[in-house]
């Protein structure tokens, strides 16, 4: 019966030689494999930047279809194509100038000044994004806001004579009228204001005037007293007329049936 034993460790008899084969072929396979790697890394770099260039050419030929469409004022149409094409490209802010024209031809001036934003915000140095933005945003008739992205669209490109001479002096002179607009109702509501806190006048009524006014009065009123004129009908149906003295009144007799002043 054999003895129980520690077994002995892998590899203690393989000989010098064909250890350091092995090592070479498992050199060969990593390197192998870290080319595979390599290659895999470049080919999915590759593919991806195709898949971008593809997106890139779609987008700009439904660019250039919606522009086309914006030309005939098919505009609904355009929006349609430009649309699908931020779908594919959605950091080109021309797309979106383009679309926020558009909005304002059809007076949908919300979504123009939205769409104008979302290209001001993909690029800031672009000078006629940032007039879109003003023009959109003077259809909404926030005046101070449209002056700031003109000006702002100046600081970009100062050497533009249509943002200077057309689109800012416009919005200037809006706001100069909408200041004396303003101007206006503000003075109008402080005369109001001060019409209704006016005091009643107060009247002397121990004048002259008023005393003669009264003394009028009250002589018209002791004639009206001093003689009064009874109507008597009688039941036979007599109609007598009888004037009262104040002192001396006349007391009807029993055939009185109806008594009228």
């Amino acid at each position: 019966m054999a003895s129980f034993g520690w077994k002995r460790k892998i590899g203690e008899k393989v000989s010098k030689a064909t250890s350091q084969q092995f090592e070479a072929e498992a050199a060969d396979d990593k390197d192998l494999a870290d080319d595979d790697a390599a290659n895999w890394v470049h080919a999915t770099k590759r593919r991806k930047k195709i898949l971008v260039e593809d997106c890139v050419k779609k987008s700009k030929e439904l660019k250039d279809e919606g522009a086309n469409l914006a030309e005939k004022r098919r505009y609904r149409e355009a929006i349609q194509k430009w649309d699908k094409a931020l779908q594919l490209t959605p950091e080109d802010a021309t797309l979106y100038e383009m679309k926020s024209q558009v909005l304002m031809s059809l007076h949908e001036m919300f979504p123009a000044v939205h769409a104008a934003e979302m290209a001001v915000q993909r690029n800031p140095r672009s000078w006629d994004a940032w007039q879109t933005l003003g023009r959109a945003q003077l259809g909404l008739g926030e005046i101070a806001l449209a002056i700031r992205s003109f000006q702002v669209s100046l600081h970009i490109f100062p050497m533009n004579p249509e943002v200077w001479k057309e689109d800012l002096s416009w919005a200037r002179k809006l706001h100069e009228q909408q200041k004396a607009t303003k101007t206006e109702a503000v003075q109008g509501l402080a005369k109001e204001k001060e019409l209704s806190q006016e005091s009643i006048p107060d009247y002397d009524f121990e004048s002259d005037e008023i005393v003669a006014v009264c003394a009028a009065i009250a002589e018209k009123e002791k004639a009206l007293s001093a003689a009064k004129t009874v109507v008597i009908v009688s039941a036979s149906g007599t109609v007598e007329t009888v004037t009262e003295k104040e002192n001396c009144p006349t007391a009807p007799d029993e055939t009185l049936f109806i008594r009228a002043r």
